[in-house]
């Protein structure tokens, strides 16, 4: 066997492997009742499809989003690739979930990124700033210090104050859609470390402690709701990526309340040990969240 058929074998079954991990061989039974979960975690369909599933199963859109509320959803804009590279939310998913808000009574729906690269290119070849239009929502610029307020994160260990967008403050409902994919500075970026991309001063972060900054960031505001994109997933080169060689098609996505517990569940997707990504424990030490997966009740769903 050529090395190169080795390797690619090798990849394809760590992430059978990393998969079985959170869902293990359970093809849609429960274990609790399905009144209540804390966290849902699908595989098997496409963006769309699987978002129908996972939020009918936590009672609708309406169970988060009330008729006039006006509605930030937060996806990863941050890079000027394509959607196959996987370095962006997919966004077929935002699509869908715009419109579901929309289908809820939500007055309006905003989506931006405080971008990496530069953000007019982002937002057009991401395919996200099409797919926000598409679906009725509004795409707003994050590039600019004027649209940021300062604000004191009283519980925060290192990140005491940070300017954070005005739609963040002023939004009754926030809803944060990362993309999973490995990263050289973190391991892995999901949930808690999206939110960078609301606030003006990323640059603060990396030189204060990255990782505890991180999990210090959602004691002043959590999402109301996360919703992790794992349907293509950067496995390494993180987090721009190199190449489609890069990403492994893994058709999955979690979704919780509770981002600290939403993080858990995708480092175990990816193969990791929550505890072993650092600001996952941090956050879990602050009481940010629950790492602890065996306490959730869970709907695991496979199409």
């Amino acid at each position: 066997m050529k090395r190169r058929e080795f390797f690619n074998k090798s990849f394809k079954a760590g992430v059978l492997t990393t998969t079985s991990l959170l869902f293990g061989k359970i093809p849609n039974l429960l274990a609790f009742p399905p009144d209540k979960y804390d966290l849902v975690a699908i595989k098997g369909g496409e963006p769309d499809v699987m978002f129908d599933k996972a939020i009918e199963s936590l009672g609708g859109m309406k169970t988060f989003v009330q008729k006039g509320n006006t509605v930030v959803v937060k996806p990863n804009i941050g890079w000027d690739v394509i959607p196959e590279r996987a370095a962006n939310t997919n966004p077929l998913l935002v699509n869908r979930i715009i419109k579901h808000c929309l289908d809820a009574g939500a007055k309006d729906v905003y989506v931006f990124d405080h971008t990496c690269d530069s953000w007019n290119s982002c937002y057009s070849n991401s395919g996200i700033e099409r797919s926000v239009k598409d679906a009725g929502g509004k795409i707003v610029p994050g590039n600019s210090e004027k649209y940021y307020q300062q604000v004191s994160i009283s519980k925060g260990k290192r990140l005491k104050e940070s300017k954070v967008h005005e739609l963040i403050l002023e939004c009754d409902v926030f809803i944060n859609v990362p993309v999973l994919k490995s990263h050289n500075s973190t391991d892995l970026t999901i949930s808690m470390k999206n939110l960078m991309g609301i606030v003006w001063d990323r640059g603060y972060w990396h030189r204060n402690d990255l990782n505890q900054c991180i999990a210090d960031f959602p004691s002043f505001r959590k999402p109301d709701l996360n919703i992790v994109d794992a349907y293509s997933v950067m496995m390494k080169n993180g987090p721009r990526g190199v190449s489609k060689s890069d990403v492994v098609n893994m058709k999955s996505q979690i979704i919780s309340t509770d981002i600290v517990a939403a993080d858990a569940a995708a480092a175990k997707l990816f193969g990791r040990d929550p505890q072993d990504i650092e600001y996952i424990k941090y956050a879990s030490d602050m009481k940010i969240g629950e790492i602890d997966l065996s306490k959730l009740n869970i709907n695991r769903i496979i199409l």
